[in-house]
């Protein structure tokens, strides 16, 4: 318990000491003296990390004179309230400085209510095979979101590229054709009047042929999600954090029963740790976390008994369920997630933990001794083998074949080989144990 103690003060100090060391987003060009615009990759659900860093976006985009901001959108849906999604909304329709969201790379999404952040933006695009839809309700703002010609059909379905510029969801304000990659949205931008000021992100020139060349004049300057930032982000996922969970309090079980030297209780702890936040940051059902809570007690009383029984079965199917109704609001664990998690639950708890139990506390180094000549009952038949009770614990137990033990028979410990019991009838054995010992 020390040690447990311990690797769960060590996680939360290293938590605080990240969270507290936290930067918002790094960037992956410097600024110059030039015209240049911001691009922040939005992407994965939308949360309050992600909410939170395009609200700083938007702000050192006006602080640092960017000609505008571009979101560049590939989310499938958001776990946090319609109501923050609004204020983003709002805070995207009133920024200082041109905010432009782009759907792409191609294959994106924009869906569910970050996808109705295109109808608070001043300049929208999309990659080729990029999609935009259902939407839902449409967000408590008070302005008029800009969905285009058939915003009724946006609530349910989805659009492509081609068909959202057709329906006005897409909108540019020059003659570009559209926006199949980044560089193209840089483009799009030029032109687009804001709070009194004009965007000019290109320059026209006519060439010696007569053609006219037009050549970008503001570079972008991409920003991502900090390292700390990154880590909750993703901890905050459904399988991620589904698994971390597992994993964390199934790594501290096994510290637990073996008396490790603590590398499986810290990492536990911290998996643990993280697990928890990511359920936290999502719509969860809280009867399946308690139905997770009590599956794991359920497996860790067998594995104290070194032999899977009932609680074992009652904590897989238990466990299995609360997988499987785990989240709610539309979220969901891939055919792969559930796989993995019940898959390895189940293998660590049926195979793993109790070999790794009976060889740690059957060996003769720590005193084991002391059960030959033990008397118990057999909890199923002994025929040459079978499994025996001796003192409240279950164990591997064989006979010799002259001499079966019926079920709830009593026995004798007579020998201990490795992890199982060598043992016999209480009376009428083959030979009587003390003589066995005096050979």
């Amino acid at each position: 318990m020390r040690r447990l103690a311990s690797a769960l003060a060590l996680a939360a100090g290293a938590l605080a000491l990240s969270l507290g060391s936290a930067d918002g987003a790094t960037a992956h060009a410097q600024s110059t003296d030039e015209a240049f615009v911001d691009v922040l990759q939005v992407s994965g659900l939308l949360d309050r990390v992600v909410a939170d860093e395009v609200r700083r976006a938007i702000d050192r985009a006006d602080a640092d004179g960017a000609q505008a901001l571009i979101l560049q959108l590939n989310s499938r849906g958001a776990v946090i309230p319609d109501e923050d999604v609004a204020q983003l909304a709002a805070a995207i329709h009133d920024a200082a400085v041109p905010v432009a969201v782009w759907v792409g790379p191609s294959g994106a999404r924009a869906l569910g209510s970050p996808g109705q952040l295109l109808g608070a933006a001043g300049v929208t695009g999309m990659a080729p095979g990029a999609r935009a839809g259902d939407f839902g309700d449409p967000l408590p703002v008070d302005f008029e979101l800009q969905f285009g010609t058939d915003a009724d059909r946006l609530r349910t379905g989805t659009v492509g590229a081609d068909e959202a510029l057709e329906r006005g969801l897409v909108r540019i304000p020059n003659d570009d054709a559209g926006v199949p990659v980044l560089r193209n949205m840089v483009f799009a931008l030029d032109g687009l009047e804001h709070d009194g000021r004009v965007v000019e992100t290109v320059d026209e020139r006519i060439g010696e042929d007569g053609t006219v060349i037009r050549e970008l004049t503001a570079e972008p300057r991409f920003f991502k999600l900090g390292p700390v930032a990154q880590l909750f982000h993703t901890v905050a996922s459904p399988p991620v954090a589904y698994l971390l969970f597992a994993i964390g309090l199934s790594l501290l079980i096994f510290e637990f029963f073996t008396a490790g030297v603590g590398v499986a209780g810290f990492f536990g702890a911290v998996c643990t740790v993280l697990g928890c936040y990511g359920l936290a940051a999502l719509p969860v059902r809280p009867l399946a976390i308690v139905a997770l809570l009590v599956a794991f007690f359920g497996l860790a009383v067998d594995v104290q008994t070194g032999v899977p029984r009932t609680w074992t079965v009652i904590g897989l199917v238990l466990f299995t369920a609360a997988s499987f109704t785990l989240y709610r609001d539309g979220l969901s664990l891939s055919w792969i997630t559930l796989l993995a998690g019940v898959g390895g639950v189940a293998l660590a708890f049926v195979v793993g933990m109790p070999s790794m139990v009976r060889a740690r506390f059957a060996t003769p180094t720590i005193g084991r001794e002391w059960m030959i000549g033990e008397v118990g009952d057999a909890v199923d038949a002994v025929d040459p083998d079978g499994v025996v009770r001796i003192r409240e614990a279950t164990w591997k137990a064989r006979t010799n074949r002259a001499t079966p033990i019926p079920a709830g028979g009593r026995v004798r410990v007579v020998a201990i080989d490795g992890i199982i019991l060598e043992v016999e009838p209480e009376a009428g054995g083959a030979r009587d144990y003390r003589e066995r010992r005096s050979h």
